[in-house]
């Protein structure tokens, strides 16, 4: 036990030390939206597509709700990708959003 004594304590302190540095989440980073990214995202919250979801919905029908919100999601999302790559701001390509599984 008197071995491990002189060692014990310098390794308990540099353990609480290494464990104090990760205890902080890294800071998002700032993403300032530039007018290209503003004006399509306004364009996409016009898009036909999403005029086109509401008319299918039907009011105080949970399923017909929860379809509309899901196919408007999709919908909008569709529209700003697609007006980002018109500006040349997007690639094409990528991966799929995860859809839910419908009725």
């Amino acid at each position: 036990m008197k071995l491990l004594a002189p060692c014990l304590v310098p390794c308990l302190a540099t353990l609480l030390l290494l464990g104090g540095c990760g205890t902080r989440a890294p800071a998002p980073a700032a993403t300032a939206e530039s007018p290209a990214h503003a004006a399509c995202r306004e364009e996409a919250r016009q898009s036909p597509a999403l005029a086109e979801e509401s008319r299918r919905v039907v009011i105080g029908l949970p399923t017909s709700e929860e379809r509309f919100r899901q196919a408007r999601a999709e919908a909008e999302s569709r529209a700003f990708t697609d007006c980002l790559r018109r500006r040349g701001l997007a690639r094409g390509g990528g991966v799929e959003p995860l859809r839910q599984p419908g009725f």
